[in-house]
Formats: structure tokens, sequence, C-alpha cells
């Protein structure tokens, strides 16, 4: 099943997030055992990725801090090991290229302890049927060629076959302004709305709520 929504970023259009105009194409992979040295190429090309490793969104701010780069390396490992799978990695013409965290909001601990989601949020933590997007991470040689657009799009597809009813993000809002890379890790307004999630509210000024409602 997992192989019949792998590929459905596979495009070579220009996305609305693209800086640069050149033609690509952009595949999308389920992050499984096999395709660890890929997952691990994707997180290390820029940014905070490689030490973080995608784990802050599992742990709360006391697990984080008692933990060292090593040790959340193996967390991710271990998370992928025994699946389901926490994530997709893009491809560029064959090559990593970048990274998305989707799940269940219930296997995500640092969701329902951050404030300005446990206020602006209408659905309960307990549903496992919600899922959300809580990280993306991009090489820093292939920013700008659309690839959170494809990672999203694949994201709502695996989602939506794993029995997912919603889909929620937490973005940032750049208003046109350029933004340090490490601060739009949880992606930008415009991504999600051009994958068809609708801003719901705005947590605090410059991060929004955004949903979408998937149908089987």
């Amino acid at each position: 099943m997992l192989a019949r929504f792998a590929n459905r970023g596979t495009l070579r259009v220009s996305e609305p997030e693209r800086s640069v105009a050149c033609m690509v194409t952009i595949t999308t992979e389920m992050a499984t055992t096999p395709r660890w040295d890929d997952v691990q190429h994707a997180l290390t090309g820029g940014g905070d990725g490689a030490s973080c490793q995608c784990i802050w969104p599992v742990l709360s701010n006391k697990e984080w801090d008692a933990t060292t780069k090593e040790q959340r390396t193996e967390m991710l490992r271990d998370e992928i090991d025994a699946g389901p799978p926490p994530g997709l990695i893009a491809y560029v013409d064959g090559e990593a290229a970048g990274w998305i965290r989707i799940g269940p909001r219930t296997a995500q601990a640092r969701i329902p302890r951050t404030r300005i989601i446990a206020a602006s949020t209408d659905e309960p933590f307990d549903d496992a049927s919600v899922w959300a997007v809580t990280c993306f991470v991009v090489r820093r040689e292939h920013r700008g060629k659309g690839i959170n657009l494809a990672l999203l799009n694949a994201a709502v597809d695996y989602a939506r076959s794993s029995g997912a009813r919603l889909i929620e993000g937490y973005p940032v809002d750049t208003a046109g302004e350029t933004m340090r890379t490490n601060d739009l890790f949880h992606g930008t307004l415009g991504t999600y709305l051009a994958a068809g999630f609708e801003k719901k509210t705005e947590m605090k000024p410059g991060r929004a709520l955004v949903a979408l409602h998937l149908t089987r």
C-alpha cells in the first residue's frame, strides 16, 4: 500500500514557492528502514535538521534537554524501524533533498504542550484521526524548487490512505518578507494554501493554524 502513494509528488512544474527558474524532477517516498541513509542526507544539508533529527515534535522540553544529537538520531532510527513511517523524503533528480514529518497528533507529544496550538485548535488531542505536519527540511542546494509543496501533497495522500480525518499544520506567515530558513521549519502559509489547506485562525502574529478535511 505504501508504494501506491509513494510517488504522488512526482512533477516537473513550477511551484508557488519557487524562487529560481529551473525545471527539476521531484519524487517522494516513505521514510522506511531501507531509506535511512536518504533520511540522513535530507536532514543534514544545512540548518537545524542534522542536530534536531526531527525529534523535537515528539518530546517535551524536559525530554529534549536531556538528549544528545546521537540519542536523537537513534530515536529517529528506532521510530522509522518500528513504523509506520513518520515522514516522507523528497528526491530531486534521484538525490535525497528534503523531509517532512507527518503523523497522528497523538504520536507527537509536543503538540498538546504547545500553548498557542492548545488555545487555537478545535480538535480533541486524544483523537488519533487528526494528523499534523510538524516539520519540513530541505537541503540548501535544493531550496526554492517547490520541494515543500511536493512533500505536503504526498503527505496528504499518505494521511488519507492511513485513515486520517483531518490534517493540521502550524505554518509561518511570512507576509512576503524574507526570513531565516531555521525559522521556517513549520512550513509557510503559502505552501499550505497551495495544497488546499484552509487558514482557521492566527495563533499569534506570524503563525497560523491551518486544516484540511480529508475525504476517502
